[in-house]
């Protein structure tokens, strides 16, 4: 818990932008979704906000996925039917799971439209989009043209036997359906036949090397994610379709290509993190204030995804920013790996794992975190279980943090009226309070590194030491004897839980504020040691998690 003193009071305010993956809305979520993005996303920003940045988190629900069309069609429903329930659907879970979002949005709105036409045509006049043909998947049954998501086969990389037309789920790689072996239709499991058609391309290969250049800058991010990065691109970059032919999606903003034809979903779901930043300046009656995250070379930006995402936000949308030109690119693209269960990656539509709601039905939200947090897949594929979630509630927040903080109130509550005013530190007593300061600078490094599961480790850490200060001093036999020292004790380590109840607060907000307002402060610090008000009554806040059998 050592590290080098930080002053987060003499901090300049930075401007970050925190970019959260779209969420297709055609599916429940499951505890991979939100332990992959979602939540660290939340973290973060929450930490930011409390050492005083100025921060937008933006996210929202992508509507014109090829998964939302495959399951209008399975239910035989118009896909605005399914768009509506999932959107729905999600925004319970970002209020049940106190997910704080800046602007959580869709890309049916004008505004995402009106960003992806014009990010389309900048792009287009500074020569970097060009009409081609290309072959494309055709159904010959239904007489259509099959959108990539459609087609499934084997991988050609990693042979895994149900890789998608445009991304095979095992290995990562993006994928063009004629790629795959043995390419079947998924509307009725047909060998798909290949066409010619016309459309617009994204020049990728004449952003290979100024992407190359951009990726030797980077430092500090996640071995996983550079290195396919760099592979990627050293491999060369092969220019990609961004349109298809569809009925379902944003309009292609001129008529070269004829009717029938869309704007491919890949293409405009990542202008989201600019349409839904200018659809929040709106909403705030600040248009422009967008361009503080955009345009200020001195902001930064944060993209929170699931690794089977690198592509799409480590090379691709850089390129779209790079052939937009003056818009920030990312400061860092922190995916999260996969949460597996029994060695099968989560996932709803595989029917692997529960879906979200039915751990909110049995979970308390901060319980669920906090478990999360925990197992957090940042450099690793990460295992879990049931068993291992309710281990922790009850070992971690039960019975060392909820217990920690019931059997300090108690002993106040019982016992003073009003706490001695006249008493004096002694050498351990301080060496508990430099403990919480280290703590603080240490946890807060971790969080601006994004290594979030060590930072929530560090802090239950000191609510292991907070513990065995308690055991070592004995506050309970002391006040028997020595009224002053037991309230000298006692006012320790209140300080104590009340700068954990902060540290906890970016992973724990509900119960974290709870324990923070039962106690009075002569000050209150949004990162960093309170000093606690001696002789103030505490508040009886009862049980903050409930335990397991």
């Amino acid at each position: 818990m050592n590290g080098p003193k930080k002053d987060y009071s003499y901090c300049m305010s930075k401007n970050i932008l925190v970019s959260v993956a779209w969420p297709y809305a055609s599916g429940s979520r499951h505890l991979g979704h939100i332990g992959g993005a979602y939540l660290p996303a939340d973290i973060f920003a929450r930490y930011n906000r409390m050492i005083g940045n100025n921060v937008i988190m933006v996210s929202g629900s992508d509507v014109h996925g090829t998964p939302i069309t495959v399951r209008a069609d399975d239910e035989g429903v118009e896909p605005i039917e399914i768009v509506n329930r999932y959107h729905a659907e999600f925004l319970s879970y970002w209020e049940k799971l106190n997910i704080q979002w800046d602007n959580y949005t869709t890309t049916m709105t004008d505004n995402h439209k009106e960003v992806t036409q014009e990010m389309f045509l900048k792009i287009k006049e500074n020569g970097f989009i060009e009409k081609n043909k290309s072959i494309q998947a055709f159904d010959p049954k239904e007489n259509k043209f099959l959108p990539d998501r459609y087609v499934e086969g084997e991988c050609p990389k990693c042979n895994y036997l149900e890789a998608r037309g445009d991304q095979c789920d095992s290995c990562g790689i993006t994928l063009d359906p004629e790629e795959l072996i043995n390419p079947k239709s998924k509307i009725n499991g047909n060998p798909a036949e290949f066409k010619e058609t016309e459309h617009y391309f994204l020049k990728l290969s004449a952003l290979n090397d100024k992407l190359a250049d951009w990726l030797n800058t980077k430092k500090g991010w996640r071995p996983h994610v550079i290195n396919f990065s760099k592979s990627f691109v050293d491999e060369g970059l092969q220019d990609r379709a961004i349109t298809r032919d569809l009925d379902w999606g944003i309009e292609i903003p001129d008529n070269e290509l004829g009717d029938g034809k869309k704007i491919y979903v890949w293409f405009e779901a990542v202008i989201g993190y600019l349409s839904a930043s200018k659809e929040w300046a709106i909403n705030n009656g600040t248009p422009e204030a967008w361009k503080d995250f955009w345009l200020d070379k001195n902001a930064e930006s944060y993209y929170f995804v699931g690794k089977d995402n690198v592509p799409f936000h480590a090379i691709i949308w850089p390129a779209m920013l790079l052939a937009y030109g003056d818009l920030n690119l990312p400061t860092n693209v922190p995916a999260n790996q996969y949460i597996l269960i029994k060695g099968e990656k989560a996932s709803a539509s595989r029917g692997v794992g529960k879906t979200l709601n039915d751990y909110l039905d049995e979970w308390n939200p901060d319980s669920l975190r906090y478990s999360l947090a925990s197992i957090l897949p940042e450099q690793n594929d990460s295992e879990i279980s049931e068993d291992e979630m309710i281990r922790r509630n009850n070992e971690e927040l039960v019975a060392a943090w909820g217990n920690l903080v019931q059997r300090v109130f108690s002993q106040y509550i019982n016992n003073f009226d009003d706490l001695d005013t006249t008493f004096e530190y002694e050498k351990i007593d301080e060496v508990l309070l430099e403990g919480a300061k280290n703590c603080f600078i240490a946890t807060g490094e971790m969080i601006e590194k994004v290594e979030l599961k060590s930072s929530l480790q560090n802090v239950m850490a000191y609510v292991n030491s907070i513990n065995a200060y308690l055991n070592e001093t004995e506050p309970w036999k002391v006040i028997k004897e020595d009224k002053k020292r037991a309230s000298a004790i006692l006012h320790c380590a209140i300080t104590s839980i009340d700068a954990c109840a902060t540290m906890f607060t970016p992973f724990m907000p509900t119960t974290s504020k709870i324990v923070s307002d039962a106690i009075q402060k002569e000050n209150q610090n949004s990162w960093g040691i309170n000093e606690i008000k001696k002789g103030a009554p505490l508040k009886n806040i009862g049980h903050l998690f409930k335990k397991f059998d």
